[in-house]
This record gives structure tokens, C-alpha cells and sequence, in this order.
């Protein structure tokens, strides 16, 4: 199975998917280029290697998505902590409040979401 990852305009792409599945391929490929200036070749091509990634599928001319947008990022991040920071979250955190300053609110946030996971 090809690995699940998407480059920066196959991102936005995928989100034309996501926000509005089911969706024709013929109006995605019309969405594509007024929104990304894309010839219909390339937006063909880019689906079909979103699709041979097992990320959506094209069924009779209608695009629908395998995965959610949530656990496609939820993948990416998994990948991103394991490979970078040796699959340690509390490396990653460190290393990511260490360059950003987090609100009082953001670590509140934080900590509910630490807690929710304790149950």
C-alpha cells in the first residue's frame, strides 16, 4: 500500500474533496482550476495518486474520500513525532515550546486534552 502523505497543493486539493464529497470529479476538476489554475490533466493526475494512495477513491465518476481529514493529519502527525522526535510526544512538545510561547489558555487546553486521555 502507497504511504498515506500528500505534498502542500495536494493538500488544498484534497480539501476541495473533503469539504464537499460526494463530488463529481468533473466539478472538482472545474474547482481545481479556478482555485488552483490547474489544467484538468493535472488535477486527473493528482487524483489518481491520491487514489492509488488509498487516501479517496473515484467510483463512476463520483470522488469520496477513504479517510477523514482527522485521521489523515492524525497519520501525519504520528509519523512526524515518531520519526523526529523517536516517537517521544513529551520531546516534541518541549521542542515546540521552546521556539513558541504557549497562552495560559492554550495550556489549559493542553492539559484537558492530556487528561482526557487518562480515562
Amino acid at each position: 500500500m502507497s504511504e498515506k502523505k500528500m505534498g502542500l497543493l495536494e493538500s488544498k486539493f484534497a480539501d476541495f474533496i473533503w469539504n464537499n464529497e460526494p463530488i463529481a470529479s468533473g466539478q472538482l476538476v472545474k474547482m481545481a482550476e479556478k482555485e488552483l489554475s490547474w489544467k484538468s490533466t493535472t488535477s486527473y493526475t493528482v487524483l489518481k495518486r491520491l487514489c492509488e494512495r488509498r487516501i479517496f477513491q473515484n467510483q463512476g465518476g463520483t470522488v469520496t474520500s477513504l479517510i477523514s481529514r482527522d485521521e489523515f493529519y492524525a497519520l501525519q502527525s504520528e509519523r512526524f513525532v515518531e520519526e523526529t522526535f523517536d516517537g517521544s510526544l513529551p520531546a516534541f512538545l518541549a521542542a515546540f515550546g521552546s521556539k513558541k510561547k504557549m497562552s495560559d489558555v492554550e495550556i489549559e487546553d493542553l492539559k484537558k486534552i492530556i487528561d482526557g486521555f487518562r480515562r
